[in-house]
């Protein structure tokens, strides 16, 4: 009788410690769920930045490219 109330006892504390954990893996599901909607947001920001960067720097170009003197190719002076 002894052993049977025992191990009732125990089957109630794992019962108990089973809520328990599973309820950390809710709260463990729900902080990776928020983790990998981070890292996505993060992944879009930095594609959006690279694109602005490029941006820029195809503007940085086009406005050197402005400011040079035409060749002497694009002239026609050029004799060969």
């Amino acid at each position: 009788m002894k052993r049977l109330f025992a191990l009732t006892q125990k089957v109630e504390r794992h019962d108990i410690e089973i809520v328990g954990l599973r309820q950390e893996i809710k709260d463990l599901t729900a902080v990776v769920q928020r983790l990998v909607y981070e890292i996505q947001r993060i992944s879009e920001r930095e594609m959006h930045e690279r694109e602005k960067m490029q941006l820029r720097l195809e503007n940085q170009l086009l406005r050197f490219e402005r400011q040079l003197p035409p060749s002497k190719q694009e002239n026609g002076d050029e004799t060969d």
